[in-house]
């Protein structure tokens, strides 16, 4: 596998790329998305087979700061305005009516759209400069980790994009580091789909409605019962369980030698004898950051286990939803 000539600093190069009809993996201040240009349904083709995505799932829409719903969402409600202005450029995504310009090939064949502006300046300015959307789900295998730095991108798409015509832009490690909440706003209250950043009182003291609490039916991305795991099973334990689950796996497993079992946790939690420390954030937002790298990194150990303690509900109290998120994304990868 090559990887030569996809990293590329400049987004013009990106653009360049998208207007040609061919891919750009485009860095966000969540994850990095695996993009096309949102008119070209050859080119969003090439996204579901890159990615090895089912047909029927709807892809989110970026779209350039300036004007972003015109004519990609019809019956906006009022609510869905404020929380653009409030939140955009930034981790939320709207799923709305769509307008006549997001056709059916980037929205799984739905009557609605995922829309969001992201927060960005290299990927602002691609968006500037191709005065379109992007259609960019994150920039990995469907259902695994999500990447949050280029050379998660290069590591495991790297053979299936095309060198010379695709590229990948190299901004950094991703702020956030776990997807945009995603929120329903077909309706008159809106509806929380996902967690993310942006946390559901939030979203109701911003958009002026309480948040509906029943059931939606709209599709949209992340939101399957299993989704971003790893190849290294997942589980996630309580503080004063970490020794105990530790050393029954090991045991369970046969482990007497190479560590296999990875720890992930904050600061203030020990590691536990036999285990690989995976990463010990100091903080909800440093935890958010790094979720998806050390789950990375323990496959890339061999790990055969990743022991998990996520944040606690006190933690939430100063970062609601990020903490929710992250509570979200482990409950998923669990589910492998």
């Amino acid at each position: 596998m090559t990887t030569e000539g996809l990293l590329t600093a400049d987004p013009l190069l990106a653009a360049q790329a998208l207007r040609g009809g061919h891919l750009a993996v485009l860095p966000t201040e969540t994850v990095y998305g695996l993009g096309a240009r949102a008119s070209d349904p050859r080119a969003v083709a090439r996204v579901y087979a890159v990615k090895g995505r089912p047909a029927d799932h709807p892809l989110i829409v970026h779209l350039p700061a300036l004007s972003p719903l015109d004519g990609w969402a019809r019956k906006v409600p009022g609510y869905a305005r404020r929380l653009a202005e409030a939140f955009w450029p930034g981790p939320l995504t709207l799923v709305l009516h769509r307008g006549e310009r997001a056709g059916r090939h980037v929205t799984g064949g739905a009557d609605t759209v995922g829309l969001r502006v992201p927060d960005h300046p290299l990927t602002l300015v691609v968006l500037d400069v191709l005065d379109d959307g992007v259609a960019a789900p994150s920039a990995n295998l469907f259902g695994r980790v999500s990447p949050t730095t280029p050379q998660h991108v290069l590591d495991e798409l790297g053979g299936r994009l095309s060198a010379g015509t695709d590229v990948v832009l190299d901004g950094g490690a991703c702020r956030v580091g776990v997807e945009s909440t995603i929120v329903d706003a077909t309706r008159p209250a809106p509806r929380l789909l996902r967690p993310g950043a942006i946390s559901a009182a939030a979203i109701a003291q911003t958009g002026g409605v309480r948040l509906d609490p029943t059931p939606s039916r709209v599709r949209a991305p992340g939101t399957l019962a299993s989704h971003y795991s790893p190849v290294a099973a997942v589980l996630v334990v309580e503080p004063d369980e970490l020794v105990a689950e530790t050393t029954a796996s090991r045991a369970g497993a046969g482990l007497t030698g190479h560590p296999s079992i990875g720890v992930l946790a904050q600061a203030d939690v020990p590691t536990p004898p036999g285990a690989v420390r995976l990463s010990a954030p100091r903080s909800i937002n440093e935890f958010a950051a790094v979720l998806y790298a050390s789950l990375r990194e323990a496959d890339a150990l061999g790990l055969t286990q990743v022991l998990v303690v996520a944040p606690g509900a006190d933690a939430a109290v100063d970062e609601p939803g990020l903490a929710e998120a992250i509570r979200d994304r482990l409950s998923r990868a669990a589910q492998a």
